[in-house]
């Protein structure tokens, strides 16, 4: 398949990697350090389940270089969605399915507007990866899984032979018909995973350890369910107490990429995460204190040490 990875990050660098590995056509969209790396050295991916180095990665900071592709994995950070959108427009064809791989929860209905209903698909990301250094993706978590699917629950063909390609090459993906729901359920865990660590400075493991500590990353879950449920996406029952489950069985290290954005001086996405969970509750009348909580610890973090 003709595949785009739109931007060669921490998770999009990682699955278009793996593709890329096993002979599919991927063109990596980059810019900076990480475009002269991957150009001079190939791109590297170190990880849990098993390392690979692309030596002749193809790269390039412009998309109609590439033209109309198959596949875009979109996975930008969220301050850039619209503008990468509008940048992604020479990879689309008619069959193009673009595959938001982002934090946060609206970004299919952010972009829709500017690349197509029938192009752009849900799609989420379970992954624990950091560009390590320049054309360098390090891979910690015991699983990388991705799930894809129309909003409305459609099939689509694009979408399952993208699937079906994905899994001979050993990718965990899921074709799902209640993608809706499922970008909630990560959305969930991502804000209290988010709002804990980056509060904290602190990697999971002592978070869910300490009593108090635990309770608040519980609470930010609680806040999202409601809000999910007011706007009409209910979540399963038992859902919240599998997610802390979720929790205590992933790696005592696991931090997010706020995290390690916040660490490293970086931009953070705080707006369309504890912001956005605090936005919604405005919106529909649900209590965040939590979220709102955390939106005002980090606030003036949010464009970084630049």
């Amino acid at each position: 398949m003709r595949i785009a990875v739109m931007a060669a990050g921490a998770v999009g660098g990682y699955f278009g990697g793996r593709m890329a590995a096993a002979g599919h056509d991927v063109s990596f969209i980059a810019r900076g350090a990480q475009l002269e790396a991957i150009r001079n050295n190939g791109l590297a991916i170190e990880s849990t389940l098993g390392n690979l180095h692309l030596k002749n990665a193809k790269a390039t900071p412009d998309p109609k270089e590439i033209g109309p592709v198959d596949i875009v994995l979109f996975a930008v950070k969220l301050w850039d969605t619209e503008t990468a959108a509008e940048a992604a427009r020479p990879l689309l064809g008619p069959q193009t399915r673009v595959i938001t791989l982002q934090n946060g929860v609206d970004s299919v209905e952010r972009i829709t507007p500017i690349l197509g209903a029938e192009q752009v698909v849900g799609g989420l990301a379970y992954i624990a990866s950091v560009i390590a250094a320049p054309g360098v993706i390090r891979h910690t978590s015991p699983f990388a899984k991705m799930m894809c699917g129309r909003i409305d629950g459609r099939a689509d063909a694009q979408l399952a032979a993208f699937t079906a390609a994905a899994q001979q090459v050993g990718i965990d993906i899921t074709l799902s018909d209640a993608i809706n729901q499922e970008r909630w359920k990560k959305f969930t865990f991502l804000i209290a995973l988010s709002g804990a660590t980056g509060a904290m400075r602190m990697p999971l493991g002592p978070i869910l350890a300490d009593p108090d500590t635990r309770a608040f990353f519980r609470s930010l879950m609680e806040e999202v369910i409601a809000v999910a449920r007011a706007k009409g996406v209910a979540l399963p029952p038992g859902f919240l107490e599998e997610m802390m489950k979720f929790g205590d069985t992933a790696p005592a290290g696991m931090k997010a990429s706020l995290l390690h954005d916040l660490e490293r001086g970086n931009r953070i996405e705080i707006d369309w995460l504890a912001g956005k969970v605090a936005a919604l509750g405005k919106e529909t009348g649900v209590p965040t204190p939590a979220n709102a909580a955390v939106y005002a610890a980090l606030k003036l973090h949010r464009m970084g040490k630049s």
